[in-house]
């Protein structure tokens, strides 16, 4: 006899439902991305294809990627973890410039490099411990950690409204890469919307990203492809930020 299939619980119902929209999720995520290339392909096409444009239109692009918004005052500066060493850079001229008298880091897991030196017994400084010690030697002693975990842009923009509402914090400057700066923007204003904090966002001037050269180099290139991607996939997701 064949055996008579069980009734799904209400949980197993749940789990079938969240697998089902992961999996239209990421066809549809599919689909943005293959279109997104598609258009930056007919994009640059069109670049060469047009010489006296070509120029203006491959800065367009470039600038595009980026924001730059300068605040003559504010509470704290927070270094983005994508911003690397040139985050810090900025962050220490902006505060010895007076802008603001607090840096801010954010907490990052240490990575499998990290765990393994540590294994070994060999001293090797995690992100979060990096940029405390490079803000430190260049002078910024008031030095603030965020102590919630961040693995990304994703996690830091709620990650910051939250310790901001605590803290009473009203005005932010959050230092980024030049090429992740406008991405970065959409993703710290989407996340204090409801919030009493304002944020503007800094370009670093020691990024390597040149929004008016970057065709010339590999990396520029790579760069300008990978980011345009992002920043046109948070535009999809999130149109109004």
């Amino acid at each position: 006899m064949r055996a008579q299939s069980r009734p799904l619980s209400s949980t197993e119902e749940h789990q079938k439902g969240s697998f089902a929209t992961s999996i239209i999720q990421k066809m549809i995520v599919g689909r943005l991305r293959l279109r997104i290339a598609l258009a930056f392909v007919l994009f640059v096409l069109v670049a060469i294809a047009v010489p006296s444009l070509r120029h203006s239109i491959l800065r367009a692009a470039g600038r595009a990627l980026v924001v730059n918004e300068r605040a003559a005052n504010a509470d704290i500066i927070v270094v983005s973890g994508e911003s690397a060493s040139a985050g810090v850079l900025e962050a220490s001229d902006l505060f010895h410039s007076g802008v603001a008298t607090r840096v801010v880091v954010f907490t990052y897991p240490r990575d499998v490099v990290e765990d393994e030196f540590k294994r070994r017994g060999i001293a090797f400084p995690d992100r979060t411990a990096r940029f405390v010690g490079e803000l430190r030697s260049l002078g910024v002693a008031d030095v603030e950690q965020i102590p919630t975990y961040v693995t990304g842009t994703e996690d830091e923009g709620p990650v910051l409204a939250r310790w901001c509402a605590e803290h009473r914090i009203h005005s932010v400057v959050v230092v980024g890469a030049s090429d992740h700066s406008r991405r970065l923007r959409r993703v710290f204003h989407r996340s204090m919307k409801g919030h009493n904090t304002t944020v503007a966002v800094c370009s670093s001037r020691y990024s390597q990203f040149d929004p008016d050269r970057w065709w010339n180099s590999h990396g520029g290139i790579r760069t300008e492809i990978l980011e345009l991607e992002k920043l046109s996939l948070d535009i999809v997701r999130h149109p109004i930020s």
